[in-house]
């Protein structure tokens, strides 16, 4: 048995430590169930029950859910549009999300995939110092996409 300072009571029959624990006022817990004899420990469940509860609630707020964020090009998009959508990247890669970069092609753009490619080499050269491509180009249909992961975490 284990008091409710930590110290070791020693090996005590259960009638004798229910009497202890009721006598303070605190629950007996089995914390060993498969040890020979049952390691049993006296404290306050119901106080115990609520700080791992607390502290659960605290881990999970200091954890970051990453997120796949996507930026859509054009095969022939001007050098603002581009240093813009290039911003909004590199800003969703410092909050440490994935970045899913999507080249959309209409009409008869299909037929030049390779301009679209050169387009996200060109984003992927510019972001390379906070992003690796985890997702090399595919393209299916009318899109072409690729998804870039940040080289840390925040």
């Amino acid at each position: 048995m284990i008091d409710d300072e930590g110290g070791q009571v020693g090996i005590i029959s259960i009638d004798e430590a229910q009497a202890i624990a009721t006598e303070k006022g605190l629950d007996l817990v089995e914390i060993a169930p498969d040890a020979r004899p049952p390691v049993v420990k006296l404290m306050d469940y119901g106080k115990f029950k609520y700080e791992q509860q607390r502290a659960a609630k605290e881990a999970r707020k200091k954890q970051h859910h990453v997120q796949v964020k996507e930026v859509k090009f054009r095969p022939g998009i001007e050098d603002h549009d581009y240093a813009f959508k290039v911003r909004h990247a590199r800003r969703f890669l410092d909050e440490g999300n994935k970045v899913k970069l999507t080249m959309m092609f209409r009409g008869r753009q299909v037929t030049h995939p390779e301009l679209g490619r050169d387009v996200l080499a060109r984003v992927t050269t510019d972001l390379e110092d906070i992003a690796k491509v985890e997702m090399h180009p595919v393209f299916e249909r009318r899109t072409m996409s690729m998804v870039l992961a940040p080289l840390k975490h925040p």
